[in-house]
Parts: C-alpha cells; sequence; structure tokens
C-alpha cells in the first residue's frame, strides 16, 4: 500500500469515528445527566489509551520536550475540549448529523485558511480557484444534506 492511501485509510477510518464519538457520548451525557461528566470519562479512557500507545511506541522519555514547546501549542488541548462538550451537549438537542455536518464545514474552512497561509507551521497549499471550488462544493453537499431532514 502507498503512503497516500494507507494514510488517507487511516484519516477514513478517524473520520468515520467522529459521529460514532459523538453519538456514544452524547448518549453517556443523556445517560449521566451531565455532558460534562460525560466528556471527562471520556477523556480519563482517552488519556489511558494515548498513554498505553505512548508507552509502546516512545516512552515516557519524550515528556521532557513538553517545556520547551511553544506554549501556543498547548491551544489543541482546549479545542478539543470545546469540540467534545460541544458536540456532547449539542447532538442530542439538534441531532449527530445536524451537529457533525457544521463541524465538517467549520473544519474545511479552517483547514483552507490553514493550509493557504501554512498557520501553525503547516505545509502551505495556496487556495486556488479549483481548490474554492472545491470546498463550496463539499460546503454545497454538506448544506444539501440539511435539506432533506
Amino acid at each position: 500500500m502507498n503512503p497516500t492511501t494507507f494514510y488517507a485509510s487511516i484519516m477514513l477510518a478517524a473520520g468515520i469515528g467522529i459521529p460514532v464519538l459523538a453519538a456514544l457520548n452524547a448518549r453517556l451525557g443523556q445517560h449521566l445527566g451531565s455532558p460534562a461528566a460525560a466528556g471527562f470519562i471520556l477523556f480519563i479512557v482517552a488519556l489511558t489509551s494515548t498513554a498505553c500507545v505512548m508507552m509502546l511506541t516512545s516512552g515516557p522519555s519524550v515528556l521532557k520536550l513538553a517545556p520547551t514547546a511553544p506554549k501556543h501549542l498547548f491551544m489543541a488541548g482546549f479545542l478539543v475540549t470545546f469540540y467534545l462538550l460541544s458536540i456532547t451537549w449539542i447532538a442530542p438537542k439538534f441531532g449527530v448529523g445536524n451537529a457533525v455536518f457544521f463541524v465538517l464545514l467549520g473544519q474545511m474552512i479552517s483547514a483552507a485558511a490553514i493550509d493557504h497561509w501554512g498557520l501553525f507551521g503547516a505545509q502551505t497549499s495556496p487556495l486556488t480557484f479549483t481548490r474554492a471550488l472545491g470546498v463550496g462544493t463539499m460546503a454545497l453537499g454538506v448544506w444539501i444534506t440539511q435539506l432533506g431532514r
């Protein structure tokens, strides 16, 4: 399998997992009566599983580099918390599909901006007319899926 196919397959699986995560955690939040408690439990499971992967791949010594990282990079933790808590709270009220579709729209806009300007050290990929048309077509597709609801 070539690297592009491998990477695309992994990201496809991650993409499939996002609505599943939303549905599962939204249901857990309803069961517990607290989206925050559901998020807390999810993060405990995520921390434990991530620690296991880290131990198997790089070991804990890599954590010594964390204090030297630019502080703005830690904002990712707040963003994942915002995503998790918002999807857990909103999905039962708005629908998993609606919630995830608007997340996708936000991801497309943000990804295009990050790629265009090479923000946060990302590889630069200019937003050409063709790419903008593709993003617009995807956004239109997301909007069309909501018309039949």
